[in-house]
């Protein structure tokens, strides 16, 4: 039963359905598919709110680096079709994805997509 956190900035989108799908850092207990992803914002304080729960369809590997994105199996996704992957993540466009990662995580960063 994985739980997400979501920043105010993608919470509407999840809300919506806008956004299905994560990317996070590796952690110990790697979510399956067919596992329910539980998705909120404000967690662990007083405004915590549900989003909504969605049954995981896909849990990829994903590398994030300057250069691209890297799937598993090595399948790099194509330079035209980055901002329509950064939007499917909630971002305005790759290079705004970019940034965020590397702010945030730094680069290059290894987790894992999940899909629901």
């Amino acid at each position: 039963m994985p739980a997400y956190n979501f920043q105010k900035r993608w919470a509407w989108k999840v809300e919506r359905r806008l956004k299905r799908q994560t990317i996070r850092a590796k952690r110990r207990m790697r979510p399956r598919v067919g596992q329910v992803a539980h998705c909120f914002a404000g967690m662990r304080t007083r405004r915590c709110r549900r989003l909504g729960s969605w049954r995981i369809r896909r849990v990829l590997d994903i590398r994030v680096w300057a250069g691209g994105v890297i799937l598993e199996g090595g399948v790099s996704i194509p330079r035209r079709q980055l901002d329509a992957f950064a939007r499917r993540d909630g971002f305005a466009f790759w290079e705004d994805m970019l940034v965020w990662f590397e702010d945030t995580h730094g680069l290059p960063f290894r987790g894992d997509l999940i899909r629901w």
